[in-house]
């Protein structure tokens, strides 16, 4: 599948809620489809039995990405316990995009991605460091307070090369054009004209979700 966003490199991270965007959201209990969320169609399994899973994809390299961090990262720290919360990093076919795919989860593996997660976003658009490929992003992680050797082990590794195939399979299931974007419970995509009016219409999903009974059963291989 191909998306149009790929040929558009000053657009990759556009938000795809601004294009299906239309007036001033109309106030109802759970949302205008086209306008708060848009529903996914066929559904998506989710590996989270029991729990809604709501995922935000995103790139390091997504100067919108960078803005949302510290408001998701906020709101997720409140999610109710029946709420699962994943990061899926996306590539959208380019070298840079798919090495910070890499550095995701090898920083995952490393168990350094706590630490480094949002230096690495401050790092990149802040700081403007061109960490795009191994070597830059493995010194980066060992100057940071990271294991460097740990890092550079993991990016190369088969699971990180796993994770970060199945995590654009992912992204054409779910039929991402623009980033950031939440998807909750592999049935809707949060729309919204904002950062936080995503997180609001989110939010929305959920109690949507979670009023339309148990979760679907888990299924598929979406990325961790």
């Amino acid at each position: 599948m191909s998306y149009p966003i790929r040929a558009l490199a000053p657009t990759l991270c556009a938000l795809v809620a601004l294009s299906a965007l239309s007036g001033v959201a109309t106030a109802a209990p759970q949302g205008v489809e086209g306008t708060n969320y848009r529903t996914l169609d066929p559904p998506q399994p989710t590996e989270s039995p029991g729990k809604i899973e709501v995922i935000e994809f995103f790139s390091y390299a997504c100067p919108h990405c960078n803005d949302f961090y510290p408001l998701v990262s906020s709101w997720a720290a409140q999610l109710p316990k029946d709420v699962v919360f994943k990061r899926v990093p996306v590539g959208f076919d380019r070298l840079p995009w798919i090495n910070l795919q890499r550095a995701y989860y090898a920083l995952e593996a490393s168990g350094d991605l706590m630490k480094l997660d949002g230096k690495l976003f401050h790092a990149i658009h802040v700081e403007q460091l061109p960490l795009f490929d191994e070597p830059h992003l493995a010194e980066w992680v060992g100057q940071n307070g990271g294991s460097a050797e740990k890092f550079a082990s993991a990016y190369t590794s088969f699971s990180v090369n796993n994770k970060t195939v199945q995590a654009d399979e992912l992204a054409e299931h779910y039929q991402v054009t623009g980033i950031p974007t939440m998807a909750v419970g592999g049935k809707y995509i949060a729309l919204g004209d904002s950062h936080s009016a995503i997180l609001a219409n989110t939010d929305q999903l959920i109690a949507r979700v979670r009023s339309e009974g148990p979760v679907a059963k888990s299924g598929g291989k979406p990325a961790q």
